[in-house]
């Protein structure tokens, strides 16, 4: 995705039709092509007039216009589809009854076409980007010199809005490409589409199961099984998605803007060459730096995305057993596509500045495995019911070393639960025989001599 502004790009001085052309203004930078400022503001205008006006940090109705103008048109997903995925995920459901202690989560099922997806997650999009994008848009704010924002007045307004659009822009183009790619609702471990409903993308399925010589109804029931065990675990863990968001929030307030960068940039740009500016506004200069604190976040993040795609890999690897001959190779596949960062992987990097590894992921799936090994299904799933019972990013280093602490913990509550309380009667809080108590009868008062 590019991060350069609206309107530039490439251009050299060898082109033909220019010959006769005016080279400029009076006025103008010796070299200005009067005809790309007219392109530039052809494209501004055409996007600022299509896409409606907003007050907020992303211009989400570009964002929807950009990335639904990207994939395919199509019609809604026919019923012989939605039939197709409700039959797979209630099949998927059975199977993990016996995987999980969790309850069911969904409660329809769906088929989706891209263009569909773009509009069923675009809700749950504008939550997780809203955070980073209006602390940015503040950040330049503040961190604007007091004269430059006396002289600037109100184009303020003006440069909000065209941040904006700038941000709504680079999330159409990020969801146009995912929206071709993506296989269910939560495939990059976010519940994005409503709550209780699980959703298959059958053309990306399709796509998805070419060259696996795997038959299309394997595949399909396959991943309705890791949709079906994403939904049981946002559904039975209500502290789940809030802590994702929370941890993006706490990125987002962090983020502030190195303005040093910006004005030795603006010191040494040539405004005659456009495809100089081009070049060194794709160099990062105008982007956030990440603090320590920040950096803090990413990590508990990654960590919390990882232990549940780790959980979902092992519920589901147990709950489709020998039931579908495929199913290793459909998880060794999915687990390489993690590792090739696809489009899921570079969008979500690009929005919220999150890379996923994959070498995580799979340390989160021993870590549960060993879990189920040790305390068995129910107690293994018990560890979801307070963030500060699961594993943290150092245990994820060192797995084992989390399940050896779990079993002696575990193993130190059972030897309490097996003492006799009664032994305990008239013993102190020291563990010595208490004093007796002293007597409320009349009869036994010291009497007067």
């Amino acid at each position: 995705m590019s991060n350069f502004p609206f309107g530039f790009s490439n251009s050299g001085d060898d082109d033909p039709d220019r010959a006769g052309k005016p080279e400029g203004l009076p006025g103008m930078p010796a070299g200005f092509d009067l005809s790309q400022l007219g392109s530039m503001l052809s494209q501004l205008g055409q996007m600022m007039s299509s896409a409606t006006p907003t007050s907020g940090p992303v211009n989400y109705d570009l964002a929807k216009q950009l990335a639904t103008s990207q994939v395919p048109a199509s019609h809604p997903a026919s019923s012989i589809d939605v039939k197709q995925v409700t039959e797979a995920v209630a099949l998927a459901e059975i199977w993990l009854d016996g995987a999980t202690s969790l309850p069911a989560g969904v409660r329809t099922s769906t088929a989706w076409t891209p263009k569909q997806w773009i509009e069923a997650t675009m809700p749950m999009w504008e939550k997780l980007c809203s955070p980073i994008a209006d602390r940015v848009s503040k950040a330049w704010l503040e961190n604007l010199p007091e004269q430059a924002r006396e002289q600037a007045g109100p184009l303020l307004a003006m440069m909000g809005s065209m941040g904006g659009m700038a941000f709504g822009s680079q999330l159409g183009e990020g969801l146009g490409q995912l929206a071709v790619e993506v296989l269910t609702s939560t495939d990059i471990g976010l519940p994005l589409g409503p709550e209780g409903t699980a959703a298959l993308l059958p053309l990306a399925v399709s796509e998805f199961g070419k060259g696996l010589d795997l038959p299309e109804d394997q595949v399909r029931l396959y991943l309705a099984a890791r949709e079906a065990a994403h939904h049981r675990l946002y559904a039975g863990v209500p502290w789940l998605k809030e802590r994702v968001m929370s941890l993006i929030a706490d990125f987002a307030g962090g983020i502030s803007v190195d303005f040093s960068a910006i004005e030795d940039l603006a010191g040494t740009m040539d405004m005659s060459n456009p495809a100089g500016i081009e070049a060194a506004l794709g160099q990062g200069m105008f982007e956030p730096k990440v603090t320590e604190a920040q950096q803090a976040s990413l990590v508990s993040l990654e960590t919390v995305l990882a232990l549940l795609e780790g959980w979902v890999d092992t519920v589901v690897a147990d709950a489709v057993g020998d039931r579908l001959p495929g199913a290793a190779a459909l998880q060794e596949t999915l687990r390489r596509r993690r590792a090739t960062g696809g489009p899921a992987e570079q969008t979500f990097a690009t929005l919220i500045g999150l890379e996923m590894r994959p070498r995580r992921l799979r340390a989160a799936a021993d870590l549960w495995r060993a879990l189920e090994d040790s305390r068995g299904i129910e107690a293994r799933d018990a560890l979801w019911s307070h963030p500060d019972l699961l594993p943290s990013s150092a245990d994820l280093d060192d797995p084992n070393a989390f399940v050896e602490r779990d079993k002696a913990f575990a193993d130190m509550l059972a030897g309490i639960d097996d003492v006799d309380m009664s032994e305990l009667d008239g013993l102190d809080e020291t563990g010595h025989a208490a004093p007796p108590a002293a007597s409320t009868d009349p009869e036994d008062k010291p009497k007067d001599v």
